[in-house]
């Protein structure tokens, strides 16, 4: 068993249940660390569905759901919130976003250079190809994309042409095997971070592709929940939290941006906005970071429909 200290814990269910009779998603049930607080915050009339794609986060929340009977489990993608749950029917969503310290932790997943493994990094390795099969047969100017675009890694040409020497004289299938090709390929980095940070990040995003499926949640979002419900999102690095960010700001515009001439004197035509942004985005407490150095990057922003 692999333990999982939740991040910001508190802040979120706060932010999250605003009518304890109501029902609520943690779409990235994980551990059940949010669940397990949300509920102890509900009424005997409140609900929680967890959603997780990964096996033995569901297996958690199948005991979970015998442990209590207002929670549902449900095993999918949270892109797919949208045919789940009925348009207007849920007080809040909450996405916790990125790898769960027992995926890390957890050497047979691959998502960590820190413990050798086979190279996977699936979410759900019931589906899809692994990081070393992609590996295998992808070409170097593909990989070289995806590095810049996912991890955004200033070497990105550098180590893809290092991967595909590799390759052709040995394959490269473990988590250590893939960090030291990457480590010797990278010319410049600080002994506080491993040089393979950057790349571990972008293959796992593509494989998973959690950019894209971070964007169809946040559009069923605004499907499924009630007015004034809240979407709390709490991300872990920046194009996550670009994403996030931009998304409330677009949905809760207030005026059209129309393009007229500056002599016309017409003003922009006022919109009704969908979401509205609630308050400033929180981070970790200076005790919470000492308490789990995992939780430093973490960022969670609120908003609430209209």
């Amino acid at each position: 068993m692999y333990n999982h200290t939740t991040v910001l814990l508190e802040e979120a269910q706060s932010a999250l249940c605003w009518d304890l009779n109501e029902q609520y998603i943690d779409a990235t049930f994980g551990r059940g660390g949010h669940s397990r607080k949300i509920l102890s915050s509900l009424t005997h009339q409140g609900r929680l569905v967890g959603v997780d794609q990964d096996p033995e986060a569901v297996q958690s929340g199948l005991i979970l759901e015998k442990e209590d009977t207002r929670f549902t489990m449900k095993k999918a993608a949270f892109s797919s919130l949208s045919t789940l749950f009925s348009p207007v029917s849920i007080a809040g969503l909450l996405l916790d976003l990125g790898v769960s310290s027992p995926q890390l932790d957890n050497p047979d997943r691959g998502f960590s250079f820190m413990h050798d493994g086979p190279l996977d990094m699936r979410m759900n390795p019931d589906i899809g190809i692994s990081a070393a099969e992609w590996l295998t047969t992808v070409s170097e100017a593909m990989i070289a994309q995806v590095l810049w675009e996912y991890g955004e890694e200033s070497f990105s040409r550098r180590i893809a042409k290092a991967i595909v020497r590799e390759r052709a004289v040995n394959p490269i299938q473990t988590t250590h095997h893939f960090a030291q090709v990457v480590k010797q390929a990278h010319p410049k980095w600080n002994h506080k971070t491993h040089p393979a940070t950057r790349t571990f990040q972008a293959v796992r995003l593509f494989i998973n592709q959690e950019l894209s499926e971070l964007k169809n949640a946040l559009d069923s979002a605004l499907v499924i929940l009630k007015p004034r419900g809240r979407l709390v999102v709490i991300s872990f690095h920046s194009l996550e939290d670009r994403i996030v960010k931009q998304f409330m700001k677009q949905h809760s515009l207030q005026y059209a941006e129309t393009q007229l001439p500056r002599e016309i004197p017409i003003q922009p035509q006022p919109l009704k906005p969908t979401l509205k942004r609630i308050g400033r985005p929180i981070k970790p407490s200076a005790l919470e970071i000492n308490q789990n150095t995992r939780a430093r990057s973490a960022i969670m922003r609120i908003a609430e429909k209209c």
